[in-house]
């Protein structure tokens, strides 16, 4: 699952995307807006993060509205908080060992 959401958000338009809809969501053409793209390209990159399950899209009307699924974002987010503390740990461990407060081992 990482692997498709990190790809999909490989992609600086779609980065961008997230970002905006982060903010609440938005149309297509609001989407498309700060791009210079034309509306099949914003609808294939707004389908690969559907795909990724990152956005989802509902019709009003004859509009199409688009709502970041944040409840995805949780597998990413606990990738990065169990990276933290690793990071954090061996970062401790290395000032210990630097500073001579180990046992020995």
């Amino acid at each position: 699952m990482l692997t498709t959401t990190f790809g999909a958000l490989a992609d600086p338009t779609r980065l961008a995307i997230v970002g905006r809809l982060s903010r609440g969501e938005a149309t297509m053409g609001e989407l498309a807006a700060p791009h210079r793209i034309t509306p099949p390209a914003m609808t294939k990159h707004v389908g690969v993060l559907v795909d990724a399950g990152l956005v989802s899209r509902r019709r009003v009307g004859r509009t199409i509205v688009c709502t970041l699924r944040k409840e995805t974002f949780a597998e990413v987010e606990q990738w990065l908080d169990d990276l933290t503390t690793y990071w954090n740990s061996t970062v401790d461990r290395l000032e210990e060992l630097l500073r001579g407060d180990h046992d020995g081992d």
